[in-house]
């Protein structure tokens, strides 16, 4: 039997404790779920990005018509939707999200004159269960995404 001097401590190899244990799975879970939570991707945020890069498109095609003194018109299809009066290749035809439909069924003509019609596109979801977005335009200013647009919102 082994003793030890006075004053000598024994090493003695010692584990973690369950409450230890406990606080560290704890931890993760709370970590995965933070960045679970984080990382989907809603209906009403894909809805946004397709109306932030509608506006975009428009606004380039608007700037291609009047620096080719040409109208470009915008419509739906039932795939996506297409810019007539651009030479090829064109803009993206299709929506980055597949759920994504339009409330509007009449084409939008920009330009090539500086000032154009007020223009209003309504992008949906076929989940339906987030809000319509709205593409607007006064005819000055360029195209924005909104929730609910201004003339709504008088």
């Amino acid at each position: 039997m082994r003793t030890s001097a006075a004053g000598n401590k024994t090493s003695s190899v010692r584990g973690f404790t369950l409450l230890e244990l406990l606080v560290v799975v704890a931890l993760i879970a709370i970590a995965t779920a933070g960045v679970s939570l984080s990382l989907r991707d809603s209906a009403d945020s894909a809805l946004e990005r397709d109306a932030n890069r509608l506006a975009a498109l428009l606004e380039t095609a608007r700037a291609q018509a009047r620096a080719s003194g040409l109208p470009v018109v915008w419509r739906n299809t039932p795939t996506g939707f297409v810019f007539d009066g651009l030479p090829a290749p064109g803009l993206p035809q299709r929506w980055l999200h597949e759920r994504t439909q339009t409330t509007t069924s009449q084409a939008v003509v920009l330009g090539p004159e500086p000032l154009i019609p007020a223009q209003s596109i309504g992008l949906t979801s076929t989940t339906g269960t987030s809000p319509t977005w709205w593409v607007v335009s006064d005819g000055l200013r360029p195209f924005q995404a909104q929730r609910t647009p201004e003339w709504a919102a008088r």
